[in-house]
């Protein structure tokens, strides 16, 4: 099922990266932290729908985060507050946060979106949560997390701002630790930190990134292996323990 949403902005916030915040009650009223939704081109030519992950929302509104690397994602960068837009229900199963004192979150480019998210919810806990943000040259949507973290470390891959390199090697630079750690973004950067928490045992759930096709479970487009059994990231997923993933 589609629902009309209501596009309250759309703005570029960095080189090819956008934001748009839809209001669209019926959606955003059972949106849980981690989930995504599909979003729906008007462009009939494009048959499939984008999903995109939640980055904030309300009770009547959803923020997304995303990035223009196609037609579909273009067409999404044009529109504007006198637009509405087609999108499905919030979809997938996300983080689950257990009551533990120190939370890292760990973002790769757009991967930061649902991390944003999890960090308001963590926010409402006595509890100390610290962010590890990747990008490839320009850094975006840091103050929203300064806002929010106990901390805040970012590397890029090009050396525009932070720790030059990536996010793991920052990590043991700063000998960044905590209780339980979470991670969104380019599957290399899911495996070497999955890997890196079972050395140090650590708890970690993922979020995977993958191609979709339906984004209810239905055309098996998007399947991953965990514990060795084959999985629907848009359905069983897409948060998995990273120490169950089959890298």
């Amino acid at each position: 099922m589609q629902y009309d949403g209501k596009i309250l902005f759309n703005q570029e916030i960095a080189p090819n990266i956008f934001k748009m915040k839809i209001k669209c009650v019926l959606v955003a009223q059972n949106a849980q932290v981690g989930q995504f939704v599909n979003v729906y081109p008007k462009n009939k030519a494009l048959l499939l729908p984008r999903p995109i992950s939640l980055c904030e929302f309300t009770h009547d509104t959803i923020t997304l985060l995303y990035a223009v690397v196609g037609t579909g994602t273009n067409e999404f960068s044009t529109y504007t507050t006198a637009d509405t837009i087609k999108i499905s229900k919030t979809l997938g199963k996300g983080f689950v946060p257990p009551n533990v004192q120190t939370h890292v979150l760990v973002g790769g480019g757009i991967g930061i979106a649902p991390l944003l998210a999890l960090a308001q919810e963590l926010s409402k806990q006595d509890t100390k949560i610290i962010a590890v943000l990747g990008y490839n040259d320009y850094p975006y949507m840091v103050d929203e997390f300064k806002n929010i973290c106990n901390e805040v470390y970012i590397s890029t891959d090009k050396g525009n701002s932070g720790f030059i390199g990536n996010v793991l090697d920052l990590i043991k630079m700063q000998h960044i630790t905590g209780d339980y750690l979470y991670a969104c973004g380019p599957k290399p950067m899911l495996k070497s930190l999955s890997i890196y928490c079972i050395e140090k045992n650590i708890p970690i759930q993922v979020s995977m990134e993958e191609r979709m096709g339906c984004g209810y479970g239905a055309c098996v487009g998007c399947n991953c292996k965990v514990n060795n059994n084959n999985q629907k990231v848009c359905k069983d997923g897409p948060v998995f323990l990273g120490s169950e993933v089959n890298w």
